[in-house]
């Protein structure tokens, strides 16, 4: 598969919507997420990203403009363990119950499926990045319409044994921009990733359309000692 430049790929889409990017730096020594969030509706961009624990979680930025929490209330981000959990939705914490009681990833996502938000159906995307012994391994998923058809979902999980380094894989909920919004089609894009996590943050905000863009978390997680590092973007400030 080609690999890609997030930048270009973000820069030449205005509304890609929610988007998760894992993978690993370029020297080797750290595992990298990515998680970005967008809006076109007023209650969609009235969110910041606050942190929470060892994760984080969105909040209204003006509570007296909030109108539906149902769908952009969640908390994206939680770590259990030695493994970090990264989705677009309340299945965070899905993952987090399931996986707590030894249930795999993808089992723990059996009982979810796409977003009861017709007619766009909004993909379920999810992340978990697993890091043990000096190994690091990552896996993402998308529940999504069959083709638009709420009747039936598709699963996809993808795993990555022994990430390569310098490496990383984007997925995200639209395809582009539309009414309804076309679902994130194929799996998840190599990108090439960075060892500079400030610039790599800099570069990807800079990068998501400046009208639609909401909120974006990046960490960097030390492979050997599990230190973290972490920057949270908002534009509501």
């Amino acid at each position: 598969m080609e690999m890609l430049s997030i930048e270009k790929e973000l820069q030449e889409n205005a509304y890609p919507g929610r988007g998760i990017i894992i993978g690993r730096t370029p020297d080797g020594k750290k595992a990298v997420t990515a998680y970005f969030i967008m809006g076109r509706s007023e209650n969609s961009r009235n969110r910041v990203f606050v942190e929470e624990g060892r994760g984080i979680r969105t909040q209204a930025f003006d509570p007296s403009k909030l109108t539906d929490p149902s769908l952009i209330i969640y908390a994206p981000v939680r770590v259990l363990g030695n493994k970090t959990i990264v989705t677009n939705g309340d299945q965070t914490d899905t993952i987090y119950e399931g996986m707590d009681k030894q249930l795999t990833f993808e089992q723990s996502l059996r009982c979810r499926e796409f977003e009861p938000d017709a007619p766009n159906y909004t993909p379920r995307i999810s992340g978990v990045l697993h890091i043990e012994n000096g190994k690091y391994s990552y896996a993402m998923s998308i529940l999504k319409s069959d083709n638009g058809n709420p009747e039936a979902c598709n699963r996809y999980t993808f795993a990555y044994e022994n990430a390569i380094a310098g490496e990383g894989h984007f997925i995200h909920t639209y395809k582009c921009d539309g009414n309804p919004l076309p679902s994130f089609e194929g799996e998840p894009k190599r990108v090439a990733m960075s060892d500079d996590m400030e610039a790599f943050a800099e570069m990807l905000w800079n990068s998501l359309n400046e009208d639609n863009k909401v909120s974006l978390f990046v960490r960097y997680i030390d492979i050997e000692t599990g230190k973290e590092e972490t920057k949270i973007v908002n534009k509501n400030k």
